[in-house]
């Protein structure tokens, strides 16, 4: 029994709910807890190593609490600290202990440490200078997202192309040139005695397998193991996590597969799901019980979760247990920056008196989001914050531009259209809109109008003149950083956080999901990720998106998200009467037809005449409106619907909605083309389900 902790055992069990006791108290191991959003996972994770530690089934000198960021570690040490633990016992990131572990070895055995190569970007920089111009031209920031990819996932650089291509990357040249780039990487950075961060782990878990001696030592500092987020763990870490534990079965993972919103960057939350198959001895205890939203909010979330099949975990819908608050809304804007001044007259209307700017967050799903809505921000002197993100002077991209301007001739107007062209050419060669060079484009396209805004405010422009207001601007752009403010993020960087007032910005098709998700995987994963942002609301959420939103100098069409559909459905339940917890379950709205269906039916039995079906028409009639060619085609379109919303175990409706498939039956699209002006179809849903589409129009099958 351990004598440095003495803490009454009843005393940390108080206030848990049965689950949290269950978790707290369990004698199994391994342990596997499914916390949901806002279910209190850290505080059970903390009080079972306090309460192992109080009961006498652990030494709190032999722990090890492991996580992910240094941050998310220091709130483990604090919490385990406040239960009485003070600093007896080790919270780090697998980065962290893996290098404490090899320094240690290293001046046991006099071996000169590696130097560890922290700084990545100038070093690849480096190794693509000297290749070809194929080569050369490559961001640097996107050829170390790909190595950074295959490391975490331990893949060496001759396995780089057969992985990407069968994981579906869409990496910023071929794979052969990245295995290239990747192979130049590891050759350097041998020559040169340098380990980056993935190194410290792989080298770690080698040397545990092959030094027995080494292994033992660890296993005996550290005897019992506990990792928090262990959806977002990697194939790498996973084997570390082996190494460590060796044959022992003292293991307590904390993870929540509908937050799993890391595999771009090698996480496997196959880990956290396959769990129960790699332990067949393990117990699983979910935590569904939700502390942090609205029911409103989680009838949304839920929702979103029963659409979800295979995508999601839907055993772990979640169970409100705050007051009631307002109904979610949704909000459409003529254009991105008609959304953006949108939202910031509503988060001034929210902020009443006595209230905090820092009570609301406006999320957005990527970066190149970010200005448009910081410069709405600034016009109406909302103070704001952007979290997680490099100021926009300090990306790459804006470097480059930057670099342009100075080294161009003539005036600055003049030099401002160069770099609109070279935004308008990027585009016109991009496969596909907001591809992985979208955001760069944006960033440089947020520049070219602080330049407008410079021409338009000055009256002697010159390029070095600009260059200097810029850079007095961008300061500005975020008054009290770190004081009061209201926060900006994507929804990658709010995981983990919460405000009461959440605005979401920028749902449309192409961001959410993100264009570049093709596979059924990243499709899954981007559907996580918004549930994600919507989870982070306390007691409003507030959702958004634009008609039409600027790339370049041009202002491009755009579609609501799919995602849209289910929000809009669950709060039209909810103002009919339905409870949130009867919406959040999905089935409910399944089985009745769509607002839309039923005002087109009902416009059909007084008798409205039919519309005239042309290509460019979004108005349509309802079902009986139909010629015979049309109906036979309906019931086929509708067993097709039925038939994809089986094999997904998701709702009808999410797959299409009646008045998709009427207005389909009527015009009977013949291209792909055709069928993206069909109403709820975008770029996404065309890609996915046209082909199928288009074989059920032309009287072929699907089979």
């Amino acid at each position: 029994m351990s004598t440095v902790f003495a803490v009454n055992p009843d005393d940390l069990l108080h206030g848990l709910t049965p689950a949290q006791r269950e978790a707290v108290t369990a004698t199994a191991s391994p342990l596997c807890i499914l916390a949901g959003a806002g279910s209190g996972k850290t505080s059970v994770l903390t009080r079972r190593v306090a309460w192992r530690a109080a009961t006498g089934d652990l030494d709190p000198r032999h722990v090890l609490t492991l996580t992910f960021t240094r941050k998310a570690a220091g709130e483990l040490s604090q919490r385990l600290r406040s239960l009485g633990l003070r600093d007896s016992v080790a919270a780090g990131t697998f980065h962290s202990v893996a290098y404490a572990q090899l320094r240690s070895r290293w001046e046991e055995r006099g071996i000169t440490p590696p130097t560890l190569l922290d700084r990545k970007f100038s070093f690849v920089a480096r190794v693509m200078s000297g290749a070809s111009r194929a080569i050369a031209d490559l961001p640097p920031i996107d050829v170390i997202a790909e190595i950074e990819w295959a490391k975490a996932r331990m893949i060496d650089p001759d396995r780089y192309a057969e992985a990407a291509e069968r994981a579906g990357r869409r990496p910023p040249a071929s794979p052969s040139i990245i295995a290239d780039v990747y192979a130049r990487y590891e050759e350097k950075r041998r020559e040169q005695r340098l380990v980056d961060f993935d190194d410290l782990l792989r080298v770690c878990q080698r040397d545990l397998l092959a030094d027995p001696e080494f292994a033992e030592t660890q296993r005996w500092r550290f005897q019992h193991l506990f990792v928090d987020e262990f959806q977002d763990v990697n194939p790498l870490q996973q084997a570390l996590l082996d190494a460590w534990r060796g044959d022992r079965l003292d293991l307590c993972v904390v993870g929540d597969p509908n937050q799993a919103i890391y595999s771009w960057n090698g996480a496997d939350p196959n880990l956290l799901r396959q769990f129960p198959t790699r332990f067949p001895t393990a117990q699983i205890i979910r935590l569904t019980d939700n502390f942090r939203s609205a029911p409103q909010i989680l009838g949304v979330s839920n929702a979103l979760l029963a659409t979800g099949g295979r995508a999601v975990d839907r055993d772990g819908l979640l169970h409100p247990t705050r007051p009631d608050g307002p109904i979610p809304r949704v909000t459409p804007y003529t254009d991105d920056r008609s959304e953006a001044a949108g939202i910031a007259r509503s988060v001034r209307d929210h902020h009443g008196p006595g209230a905090r700017w820092s009570s609301q967050a406006i999320l957005v799903r990527t970066n190149a989001q970010v200005p448009a809505i910081e410069e709405a921000l600034s016009a109406a002197r909302i103070p704001f914050k952007v979290r997680g993100a490099a100021p926009l002077l300090e990306q790459p991209e804006i470097k480059a531009a930057l670099a342009q301007l100075r080294n161009a001739g003539g005036t600055l107007s003049d030099a401002l259209a160069d770099l609109t062209a070279s935004v308008d050419d990027a585009l016109d060669n991009a496969k596909v809109e907001g591809d992985r060079a979208a955001e760069r484009q944006a960033n440089v396209d947020a520049l070219v109008q602080m330049g407008r805004d410079y021409l338009a405010v000055e009256s002697g422009p010159t390029v070095v003149g600009f260059i200097s207001w810029l850079a007095s601007t961008t300061r500005a752009d975020q008054p009290d950083r770190n004081g009061d403010a209201v926060e900006l993020c994507t929804f990658h960087a709010a995981k983990g956080l919460e405000w009461p007032i959440v605005h979401v910005a920028g749902l449309e098709v192409g961001l959410a999901p993100i264009v570049h998700a093709r596979t059924d995987e990243a499709l899954e994963e981007e559907l996580r990720l918004f549930y994600v942002a919507v989870t982070r609301a306390e007691r409003e959420l507030l959702c958004s998106w634009a008609e039409k939103r600027r790339y370049g100098s041009r202002d491009m069409n755009r579609e609501p998200s799919p995602y849209l559909d289910t929000v809009s459905a669950a709060c039209a339940a909810m103002k009919a009467g339905l409870s949130p917890e009867a919406v959040g379950h999905g089935e409910v709205l399944a089985q009745s037809p769509s607002t839309d269906s039923r005002r087109a039916a009902r416009s059909a039995g007084r008798g409205a005449p039919r519309r005239k079906s042309t290509a460019s028409s979004s108005g349509i009639g309802g079902a009986s409106d139909l010629d015979e060619q049309g109906r036979v085609l309906l019931e086929a379109l509708r067993a097709w619907r039925l038939t994809r919303a089986r094999a997904a175990s998701t709702p009808a409706f999410v797959i299409c909605n009646d008045r998709t498939l009427i207005e389909i039956a009527d015009r009977r699209p013949a291209t792909a083309h055709e069928l993206l002006s069909v109403h709820g179809f975008g770029e996404v849903k065309v890609a996915r389900f046209g082909p199928e589409l288009l074989a059920i129009i032309n009287g072929g099958n699907t089979d």
